[in-house]
């Protein structure tokens, strides 16, 4: 009589994912302990990606809305050392003619010191610059007002002025109708400005109305810092002839410069300080993976007479090996799922408290799933191979 050849029964998803889980059901306190290494390394991982890429879409954002088609001409440095460089009066107005110019705007410098009150010493001005403004800054620098109102042709030729939101704190300035001392009167503040990221210089000014410079301040009409907006498609073009249009003669001495370079390159940069954090998230997602191959381990010890009696019953090293390995791939799979949402909650946390819109990106939620899914094939490889080598008769013995 012939012998027949005895073939294992082959294991479908449904009873690879049953055996798989067998170990995790019986041991819940352990499965947690050694998940949460998993999850601690993948939740740093998504946190600082997702606080760095929420940063990024703030900056992005605030770039969106402020633009990035406005320049700054200010007096360069002259041909001789010491040489003092002015703009010319009509600075402004022979910028705005330039073609594509939209709009354009100027302040000037004044040697005027700003005070609560003339009780104040004279030394204690907090860094605040006086500066004269021409009607349309406001219009140019896409600013706001916080309260209050801007200068205009009306209320600019008397002693009136409008503070940065910066300056505004240093001087204790809660609210309109409140009074300054800028030289030997008292000029009435009329409105406070919001936060002006492409002209901290402003934030930082009182300003008052060109003409009302002239007359109260001794201002020259000389313009310090000139500011315009030009259609997007012109600002190359119009970068180049800023110079030689506000002084033909000697168009080194102009200064031209992109305020939004600094917001670009911020959100350029956005997360290359993250490196570390990335790295000591890595470290933990590491030291995760060890405790998951160590629980492994421990787990085929402790279960020697379970893998006798399966050996005994039929089942062949591969499938013991494919249990172990899924028991690994979910228990690491566990610790990714608590990882991303923690990490997640973490950015959220961060984020709302900052007021910075939530941004998690998902090849980063991808990525650190498979990192753990890598991380747990590796961890139960080689319990996985130890558990399939063991003699069925020797662990029966043994139990």
């Amino acid at each position: 009589m012939p012998r027949t050849k005895l073939t294992a029964a082959r294991l479908g998803p449904r009873d690879v994912l049953h055996v798989g889980s067998a170990g995790l059901r019986s041991r819940p306190v352990r499965v947690v302990l050694s998940a949460l290494g998993i999850a601690i390394g993948i939740a740093t991982m998504i946190a600082v990606v997702g606080i760095s890429a929420s940063s990024q879409a703030q900056l992005l954002r605030q770039l969106d809305a402020l633009g990035t088609n406005m320049l700054v001409a200010k007096p360069g440095e002259g041909m001789f050392t010491g040489q003092e460089v002015e703009l010319p009066k009509d600075a402004v107005g022979m910028v705005g003619r330039i073609a594509g110019v939209e709009k354009a705007a100027g302040t000037g410098d004044l040697r005027s010191s700003v005070r609560r009150s003339e009780k104040i010493p004279a030394a204690e001005t907090g860094g605040i610059a006086v500066k004269a403004a021409t009607e349309g800054l406001l219009d140019v620098l896409r600013g706001g007002l916080a309260s209050g109102t801007w200068l205009n042709a009306a209320n600019g030729r008397y002693p009136s002025v409008v503070l940065g939101h910066v300056s505004a704190e240093r001087l204790g300035i809660t609210r309109p109708g409140q009074q300054v001392w800028i030289d030997d009167r008292y000029f009435t503040v009329i409105g406070v400005l919001d936060p002006l990221p492409l002209a901290p210089e402003i934030e930082r000014s009182a300003l008052v109305g060109w003409e009302g410079a002239g007359r109260l301040l001794g201002f020259d009409g000389h313009p310090t810092t000139v500011y315009e907006r030009s259609t997007d498609a012109s600002v190359d073009e119009v970068q180049k002839l800023l110079a030689p249009t506000i002084d033909p003669r000697n168009p080194q001495n102009v200064s031209v410069g992109d305020p939004s370079s600094a917001l670009k390159a911020k959100a350029a940069t956005e997360g290359a300080f993250s490196t570390l954090l990335l790295g000591l998230g890595g470290i933990a997602l590491l030291v995760g993976g060890v405790g998951v191959a160590n629980t492994m381990i421990i787990s085929v010890l402790e279960r020697r007479h379970e893998i006798g009696l399966r050996r005994s019953l039929g089942a062949t090293r591969g499938q013991i090996r494919i249990q172990f390995v899924t028991e690994s791939l979910m228990l690491s799979g566990l610790g990714g799922l608590a990882g991303v949402a923690l990490g997640g909650a973490a950015t959220g946390v961060y984020t709302s408290t900052g007021g910075l819109p939530w941004v998690v990106p998902l090849w980063a939620v991808g990525g650190g799933f498979a990192a753990t899914l890598a991380i747990g094939t590796v961890a139960g490889l080689y319990p996985a191979v130890r558990a399939s080598r063991l003699s069925p008769t020797l662990a029966l013995a043994a139990a």
